[in-house]
């Protein structure tokens, strides 16, 4: 690839000329920007709330102003239209600005989580060539000024830091500020709008360019499949973010609307709970063992949860049984969506049956979702055969930025996604999830790379071998147990545990168990893969686990 003038890698996301010809002439793509989007609202809804965060609330019209002195205020700072800011902030308003301000000046917003630390940013930093940072003070007890510092040692790249709070040496969010008549104009639809970040199922995640069409398309679609208009209220309870509360229809498919976006600080009860009866909040979107931990707590609330029309759940799969105590726990309608940052959504419909909402994983968004479900060594199942999936479509991407060997493993010639889920299809095209294709833990809706986490843990000098595995947890749909094999004499779980914290990774990839073994008891000439490992360890650890279980019930 061609770099651009400024030495980097350009930023593309490309179809081929008759997919666009045809996504336009069907009315998937109409040329829409999110600069462009924003200025019709603040035009068209400026009085109405747009967002609220703890006690701030900002009117359509208030959105557009301070997205443009935050956009003004960087590219004063030096940055130039074209630039990649990576965005590290937490449920705040702050985020939702300063990605508007991002996309007002031209900028192009690196996603990542709260959650991550310095070796998941050192890696986005990188990889995207971002000039700056943008982040909190302190989120959660944790001070970013200090990753800061380490970051811009790692990275010299980064030129510009800017924090949400008291910023000390570096540039304060709230004092950003320019001439407005500096903002360029609208942006090619076509262009990249933002990089958004993969689950990682190989290793630290990738990067996935999404462009102004696409990306526009999934959620508008998405509000009319789930209900969402002017008068909605959506409440972000999940990480901001993250691709489902982000589009599916998320934040950004509320603002295209015109409705209200709530943020949440967290997603536990005691936070969202009182944010649904103050804003009467009529929809949310949830992660399986979230969504039962508050179906459980709504029979007892104090807080008058009536307003809650339309519960989402994703992010994992949501197991029949599960499906059916929400149903019976909550006075509102269910929907479950699976779906991917690269791009296909799926959806039950709200006025799907019964077996449908709770056996299914939904349909996808888009007539031109092409799916083809295949067997391991690419030919298509016999309808209702389970399979690998594979996707094409009108916000399907076609690539990852900067990643050679990820896109040739995760796209076929003719530019089908291979998604690395196990699907099994109905009649009516709705899709049941098997599981994945690979090590790819799904904690609460968090993806982990057993590859990752196994190899920070033979860092360790007291470690011969490890291997990471997703063990069936009731709450978070899967946990993390790490199986160890010592060298010399063996550390505490609690040590290693420790160590993997320490090198910098997110706390939701440190192991939730380590178990020690002796061997991994391989084949005689001791050639196994690894996924074949991790496979009969987990049988191992269930079936001694059933074992322990039937010894108890006696």
């Amino acid at each position: 690839m061609s770099l651009q003038h400024d030495g980097r890698l350009p930023l593309r996301q490309v179809w081929p000329d008759a997919l666009v010809e045809r996504y336009r002439a069907a009315g998937y793509w109409r040329g829409e920007t999110f600069p462009g989007f924003l200025r019709e609202r603040a035009r068209d809804c400026a009085d109405d709330v747009a967002l609220v965060a703890g006690e701030s609330r900002y009117t359509y019209a208030e959105l557009w102003r301070e997205s443009g002195r935050i956009g003004a205020g960087l590219l004063a700072l030096g940055l130039v239209p074209g630039d990649r800011v990576l965005v590290q902030l937490g449920n705040v308003a702050e985020f939702v600005l300063t990605v508007c301000g991002l996309f007002r000046a031209g900028l192009i917003p690196v996603y990542s989580l709260p959650a991550h630390r310095l070796t998941e940013i050192v890696h986005f930093a990188r990889k995207s060539e971002a000039s700056a940072y943008v982040t909190a003070e302190r989120y959660e007890g944790f001070d970013y000024r200090t990753l800061a510092r380490e970051l811009r040692t790692e990275v010299t790249a980064i030129a510009h830091v800017v924090v949400a709070g008291a910023a000390e040496e570096f540039n304060a969010l709230d004092a950003l500020g320019g001439d407005e008549d500096s903002l360029p104009g609208d942006p090619d639809p076509q262009s990249v709008a933002f990089l958004q970040i993969s689950g990682g199922s190989t290793g630290l995640s990738k990067l996935i360019p999404r462009t102004h069409d696409d990306y526009i398309y999934s959620f508008r679609a998405s509000n009319e499949i789930c209900g969402i208009d002017r008068d909605s209220v959506y409440l972000v309870a999940l990480p901001v973010a993250h691709n489902f509360p982000a589009s599916s229809p998320g934040w950004l498919g509320a603002l295209y609307t015109g409705a209200r976006v709530v943020l949440s600080p967290g997603p536990s009860t005691a936070q969202a709970f009182p944010l649904i009866e103050r804003e009467g909040v009529t929809s949310v979107g949830l992660v399986p063992p979230l969504a039962l931990l508050w179906a459980d707590a709504a029979a007892s609330t104090q807080y008058d949860l009536s307003s809650l029309q339309v519960m989402q759940v994703g992010g994992a799969k949501l197991l029949p049984e599960a499906a059916r105590r929400l149903r019976e726990k909550l006075d509102c309608q269910l929907q479950q969506v699976f779906g991917m940052a690269e791009g296909l959504v799926n959806y039950t419909r709200l006025d799907d049956p019964d077996d449908i909402v709770l056996e299914t994983q939904g349909r996808p968004i888009s007539a031109d979702d092409e799916v083809l479900i295949v067997d391991d060594q690419g030919n298509p199942v016999p309808e209702g055969s389970a399979g690998h999936l594979l996707v094409r479509g009108p916000y399907t991407i076609r690539g990852y930025h900067n990643d050679d060997s990820a896109n040739a493993r995760s796209f076929t010639v003719d530019g089908f996604y291979r998604t690395g889920d196990m699907v099994q299809r109905l009649e009516g095209g709705y899709l049941v999830v098997q599981g994945r294709a690979t090590d790819h833990i799904n904690r609460a809706g968090e993806k982990i790379s057993a590859e990752e986490i196994e190899d920070h843990l033979l860092a360790h000098p007291a470690v011969f071998d490890a291997a990471v595995v997703s063990i069936p947890d009731a709450y978070l749909g899967e946990r993390s147990c790490a199986f160890v094999i010592a060298r010399g004499e063996r550390s505490r779980a609690v040590e290693l545990k420790r160590w993997v914290r320490e090198r910098g990774l997110a706390a939701f990839k440190v192991p939730d168990q380590v178990v020690f073994v002796d061997a991994f008891g391989t084949t005689a000439v001791g050639k196994v893969s690894r996924r074949e490992l991790r496979a009969r360890l987990r049988e191992r650890f269930l079936d001694e686990s059933d074992a322990v279980d039937r010894q108890e019930t006696r």
